[in-house]
């Protein structure tokens, strides 16, 4: 199954050192049934991106609990053994219930620098969001405007090097 799992960047630096991304259970987004019968119009690339953009989101939540994380949102894709829907917490959410190895990962997706100022505004505002302020979403929006770039899993180490 394809998933798209909330990150940061230092993540991706453990992912490379340990060789796995962190231990199972994990949360993630996948293409799920549910996802599927809601956006019933949607083609699979609009289902994908739906997941990649719920991942995304979840990734500023990470930012929030990791103040020294650099400011940038990060979704790992990966092909995984397992994993089960979460229906509760989204349509879209999955708990991967095995392992995710450096060989399992496909790509990842990570906000350009210039998304920072606004990301950073994001994960300092994600529990007033969560809360119900409106200023809140609207911050959390910005930060959602910006596309995610792709990078292959070899160019996880020279884009950390950069970072």
């Amino acid at each position: 199954m394809r998933v798209y799992l909330p990150a940061t960047l230092p993540v991706l630096q453990a992912l490379l050192d340990d060789g796995e991304l962190g231990s199972p259970p994990l949360p993630a987004y996948a293409v799920t049934p549910a996802l599927r019968e809601w956006y019933a119009e949607g083609d699979q690339d609009e289902l994908e991106y739906a997941a990649t953009a719920l991942a995304a989101a979840a990734s500023v939540r990470l930012l929030d609990a990791d103040q020294d994380a650099p400011r940038r949102r990060v979704v790992v894709v990966a092909d995984v053994a397992t994993a089960e829907a979460v229906p509760h917490v989204d349509r879209a959410a999955v708990r991967v219930t095995s392992a995710v190895r450096l060989s399992d990962i496909r790509a990842v997706h990570v906000d350009d620098p210039a998304a920072i100022p606004d990301v950073t505004v994001a994960a300092d505002a994600v529990i007033e969001a969560d809360l119900g302020s409106e200023d809140a979403a609207f911050r959390m929006e910005h930060a959602a405007g910006h596309e995610l770039q792709w990078y292959a899993t070899q160019e996880i180490g020279p884009l950390l090097e950069l970072s």
